[in-house]
């Protein structure tokens, strides 16, 4: 009888292990979603042009998941290898640390059930991440920088001199990354974290998620504020410091009180136009034009922001964002990984580039809208 209690008692311990190992990818399979069409034709021509490229993305949420980054996965849309497969030369990594469980566009409550608790959990991350935003952001800056240890292709930008050094010796298939917060939760009301974040490698902090937080209104959140004081103070500080501030999914009063606040140029690092796609997850055009007015780049997202995610779709957006704030404002803000269905994956880059040349864009506007213009702002505003 001993002997099958504990058997039993095994049987289960490897069953629940076994349920807890699957439910993440089971999870993800289901949230970071490619609809590829294999019709869609890239030329010969067009793939030459685009094996030249240096390609760059402001946006991708890879860290959240527990895939390995440094082998080449049949779920979701970002690892190593498919950035090389894909041309990629720079990938900010955005980690995410709190998500409401019923996210939508339109408004959600900063006291809404929390996705990353659960999943952060699920995933077997250590206890110290289960209920601290601080310490989610930290190890997901761990992970990276140890996915870099193992490979000599893969690099942790952190300064305009790093970056600098590795376009220097870049050889094929290596690969930059760059760390950024989606929203400054993990700052937890307390400024010294700014200093942890920064000494654990990020350099791009997102203000806002889904919802409110101690430093303003959230795009998506219930006050339409500006920034708190706390915020404000925590924007003077993070730009002293040297961060690039993100103003993805902050509230319009808030974009435009940073635009007014920083002397530095700001990104909005994954987004849609509403000229195409007149979407409450996309900020007016009179912002974004003032974002590049400051300086500043507009990511455009291969997601439901552009409304139409083939290639073509987001060409469209991309090709509206160069004639409304010029090309040299324009970059790319996939949001791949961020819980998003998309058409194509990072491996499959070459598809948008010859969408953007048959929108109309020329060869040297496409250079610049799939890199160039990401790795001059890097090179500019990295301290």
């Amino acid at each position: 009888m001993k002997k099958g209690l504990i058997h039993g008692s095994l049987t289960l311990i490897v069953v629940g292990l076994i349920i807890v190992l699957m439910i993440p990818s089971w999870i993800e399979d289901r949230t970071n979603v490619v609809l590829r069409d294999e019709t869609w034709p890239v030329s010969s021509r067009t793939q030459a042009f685009h094996d030249n490229l240096r390609i760059a993305d402001l946006h991708a949420d890879t860290m959240l998941w527990n895939r390995d980054f440094l082998t080449r996965g049949n779920i979701g849309h970002v690892d190593l290898p498919r950035l090389q497969s894909g041309g990629v030369v720079l990938q900010v990594m955005s980690a995410v640390t709190k998500s409401p469980a019923d996210q939508n566009y339109v408004r959600n409550s900063s006291t809404a059930r929390d996705m990353i608790t659960a999943l952060s959990i699920a995933q077997l991350w250590p206890p110290r991440t289960w209920d601290s935003l601080l310490e989610r952001a930290l190890y997901q800056a761990e992970r990276l920088h140890t996915y870099a240890r193992r490979s000599e292709d893969l690099w942790v930008i952190t300064s305009a001199q790093g970056l600098s050094d590795f376009l220097t010796l870049h050889q094929p298939g290596h690969v930059a990354t760059l760390l950024a917060t989606e929203g400054a939760h993990p700052l937890e009301g307390d400024l010294d974290n700014l200093r942890k974040l920064w000494d654990a490698g990020y350099r791009m902090l997102g203000l806002h998620h889904f919802f409110d937080n101690r430093l303003g209104g959230s795009l998506h959140g219930e006050s339409g504020e500006g920034l708190s004081e706390f915020g404000r103070q925590a924007v003077e500080r993070a730009v002293q410091m040297g961060f690039i501030i993100d103003l993805a999914h902050s509230s319009p009063a808030v974009v435009d009180e940073v635009l007014a606040l920083s002397p530095k140029p700001a990104v909005i690092s994954h987004t849609g136009v509403q000229g195409t796609c007149d979407s409450p997850r996309n900020l007016q055009d009179k912002q974004l034009k003032r974002i590049a007015e400051k300086g500043g780049l507009i990511g455009i997202g291969y997601w439901d922001a552009v409304c139409d995610i083939t290639p073509a779709g987001v060409a469209r957006s991309i090709h509206y964002a160069v004639n409304l704030a010029g090309v040299e404002h324009v970059a790319l803000g996939s949001d791949y990984d961020g819980a998003t269905t998309v058409s194509f994956d990072t491996a499959d880059l070459a598809v948008l580039t010859q969408a953007l040349l048959d929108s109309g864009l020329s060869e040297a506007q496409v250079r610049r809208v799939m890199g160039e213009n990401q790795l001059a702002f890097l090179q500019q505003h990295l301290p």
